[in-house]
This record gives structure tokens, sequence and C-alpha cells, in this order.
């Protein structure tokens, strides 16, 4: 009798066990855009806005830390239009109001990341992607913006 209660105590603490890692997967998913600032320039003579031609590197992270995607590694950052749609919707809204020079931590829900589809084989339906971003030129414009553009 005293090996049955054994076993079945053994069963209930692998089932939590194994309960507790998928909440821990879980406490990392976010269900909102997450901006974090690594770096800020003491001087900001321009800040990303929309319609913004931008170069960017980045590191793209799944939240088990594996990496899918890297500029650093290649060396050659992103290139695109800001707000347009032509990257995904977390990065047109995370680069908003960056400077030259700038290091920020996104955190992007699947929503604004590649959705409940994913981009197979590399990003799963429904992950939550975190990138490593470094504003490295707004090209073609020499003003500041004001307040209601960025």
């Amino acid at each position: 009798m005293g090996s049955v209660v054994l076993m079945k105590a053994v069963a209930v603490l692998f089932f939590l066990s194994l309960s507790g890692f998928v909440l821990a997967d879980k406490v990392k998913e976010v269900k909102e855009l997450q901006i974090g600032v690594k770096y800020k320039p003491e001087a900001c003579e321009l800040q990303a806005r929309k319609g913004d031609k931008v170069r960017v590197h980045y590191r793209g992270k799944l939240t088990d830390g594996t990496v899918f995607d890297s500029s650093f590694e290649r060396g050659d950052p992103i290139f695109f239009e800001l707000g347009t749609g032509q990257v995904i919707k977390g990065w047109d809204q995370g680069i908003l109001g960056m400077c030259v020079g700038e290091k920020r931590k996104l955190k992007i829900p699947a929503k604004l990341g590649y959705g409940e589809q994913g981009s197979p084989p590399t990003i799963p339906g429904g992950a939550t992607l975190i990138f490593d971003t470094e504003l490295v030129e707004i090209l073609g414009r020499g003003s500041k913006p004001k307040d209601d553009e960025l």
C-alpha cells in the first residue's frame, strides 16, 4: 500500500513539474508590445517617424532563446519605410521615436508579429518574438519631428 501512495505522489509531483514548465513558458508570452530602451544617445538630433526610410540592425529570438535571424552577424541592417507595413506591426510601432544609435529590446506578441500562422519553418504559430534592435540610420530627412508626427 505504501508503494501505491508513493507512486501517486511521484505522479502528482511529475504532473506539477510539467505544469510549472508550461506556466513558466506562458509567462514569457506577451499580450501587448513591450519596448525596453537599452541605450539612448545623449544627443538625439532625429527621431524615427512614420514615412522615414530607416536602417535597423536586429537579432530576432523566440522566447526559448532560439535566434531565428540576425542582421548583426551578416553585417547588413534591414532597410524599410517605417509605418507602411513593409515589416511586422510590432516593428512599425516599436521603432517609432528611436534616435540614431539607440538600442531597444522589443517583445512582440503574435498578433503584432506573424500571428497564429507563424512563418514556418523558423517561427511557430502564435509565437512571441523578441528583437534586439539598433537604429543605424534615418535616410532622406533633416528636420526634427513635431510631437504629433511620432
